[in-house]
């Protein structure tokens, strides 16, 4: 499955649904590098684990994560580029 990219006003939507860790946590690295910086990457998941995982992999690469939310299934990050 290939993850969709859209992007929208300095901002990079990536649709992770139905990808188990760590696929939704690469495939944010991989999409970062083209993010320009102080741009934001939105990360769209369905893997409960990745309330874990996120946070843990913007800590551990220096980016900051602005917004995490939960609609249902969907787990939503935002995700600010920092260097």
């Amino acid at each position: 499955m290939l993850a969709a990219v859209m992007i929208t006003n300095n901002e990079t939507v990536l649709d992770l649904r139905g990808l188990r860790c760590p696929q939704p946590v690469l495939r944010a690295k991989k999409a970062l590098r083209g993010v320009p910086l102080g741009g934001t990457l939105v990360m769209e998941c369905t893997d409960p684990l990745t309330v874990i995982d996120v946070p843990h992999f913007v800590n551990q690469t220096g980016h900051s994560l602005a917004a995490q939310t939960r609609d249902g299934e969907l787990y939503v990050f935002r995700i600010v580029k920092q260097k």
